[in-house]
């Protein structure tokens, strides 16, 4: 009986124990949990409702939402895709619905369906949960494995790394030559201190253009005010794609806001009509631009130097084009960050050019497998992390099943 060793009680590794496990029932396998408790990350996904994957249905678009990993995955999400995930949950009790933005949910609308849903399939197949047990050592001798932990030793045919974003975890790798790509953080909001957004929590705006200055970074989408800055998917996929090169930053950056994904010469024009159409209204009074709200809006007239009680037609063209900017063109300082800790992820990681995609298969030592959030792979907000470990959990548990 070939004795399977998983590391990490998380969403990769239960999916890899059961896949492999129902390949191939003759198996052995364990998963061994450092904490306490299993599956945490699946239980405060998407707010407690565990955002499943993404519905994108074709690889080579979904691998764009891969910052690191989109040229890795492209074969393997032709192996195990999107419509794959709906239909492995589907057969298992646990159908999922897709929401106006594409993310993808339970359709019990909480996490604890997908935990419920893993747990039943591990104790139906018989596979070992331990937990409080953090790996201290593992080495390779006479083709077997050996993996200590604090409690005892276990061998192994064939052991998994699924454990995540964790320091002691990759250092364990760098025990067997692999090369660790430096972790930071890939999903945060933009601690920004203006005076255009104080007191503004939780206004939003549809569709923003977010650009960071003096790159090529851009990225569009809901963006929101927050306490500290701004938020939001816009803010969050440039977080993602601009994860090294903001960490290089020191998170120190300006940012420009198109507040209503338009060109300024139409926005200005849109002022200049109501200038000419609505001359005696108080411009501060309403915004023109459903997207913008009266609050938002009184913030960008006052710091265009318009007064409170000026009317459009008092307003000269210097003053509409302020307006235009501020409206299109805002810019903003950031200074830190804040980690968005419900979908909290790294970049960095086992280095790629060190693995076999066919399998998930180490190229340095046999019978050596890593899945999930372990490797340099990490991607936007929407559900494309849970894909990734969906994937790789899927295409690992084959290899584990073979003889």
């Amino acid at each position: 009986m070939k004795k399977i060793i998983i590391i990490g009680g998380g969403a990769a590794g239960y999916f890899t124990a059961i896949n492999a496990k129902e390949k191939n029932p003759d198996l052995d396998i364990t998963i061994l949990e450092k904490g306490k408790d299993v599956l945490q990350k699946v239980k405060i996904s998407g707010g407690g409702r565990c955002n499943v994957t993404h519905a994108c249905f074709v690889p080579k678009d979904l691998c764009e939402f891969y910052p690191r990993g989109k040229k890795e995955l492209l074969g393997p999400f032709h192996k195990f895709m999107t419509g794959d995930t709906f239909e492995w949950f589907e057969q298992r009790g646990v159908p999922l619905k897709i929401e106006d933005d594409n993310r993808v949910f339970p359709e019990a609308n909480t996490s604890q369906a997908i935990i419920d849903c893993f747990q039943k399939a591990v104790d139906k197949l018989q596979i070992k949960v331990l937990t409080n047990h953090g790996v201290t050592e593992i080495y390779q001798q006479d083709k077997k494995w050996f993996i200590n932990t604090k409690q005892q030793t276990f061998t192994a045919d064939k052991v998994v790394f699924a454990a995540g974003s964790s320091k002691k975890v990759w250092d364990l790798c760098k025990t067997l030559n692999h090369a660790i790509i430096a972790p930071v953080p890939s999903l945060f909001t933009f601690n920004i201190n203006d005076q255009r957004l104080v007191d503004l929590l939780g206004i939003s705006v549809p569709n923003a253009i977010v650009k960071i200055v003096n790159t090529k970074l851009i990225a569009s989408g809901p963006l929101l005010i927050t306490h500290w800055g701004m938020s939001g998917p816009a803010v969050l996929k440039l977080s993602a794609f601009g994860a090294r090169l903001l960490a290089d930053k020191n998170y120190q950056y300006n940012v420009e806001v198109n507040w209503l994904s338009r060109p300024t010469e139409k926005v200005f024009n849109v002022l200049l009509n109501l200038k000419k159409k609505e001359p005696r209204k108080t411009v501060i009074l309403k915004s023109p631009f459903v997207e913008i709200s009266k609050r938002l809006w009184e913030r960008f007239v006052l710091f265009a130097d318009i007064l409170k009680t000026q009317n459009w037609a008092d307003l000269n063209h210097q003053q509409l084009q302020n307006l235009a900017n501020q409206l299109t063109k805002g810019i903003y300082n950031a200074n830190g960050r804040t980690t968005f800790k419900d979908e909290f992820v790294t970049a960095g990681g086992v280095d790629l050019k060190e693995i076999n995609f066919k399998r998930f298969e180490s190229k340095l030592h046999k019978n050596l497998f890593f899945v999930g959030e372990i490797l340099n792979i990490d991607a936007v907000t929407g559900g494309f992390n849970f894909q990734n470990a969906w994937t790789g959990g899927y295409i690992c548990a084959n290899a584990l099943a073979e003889e």
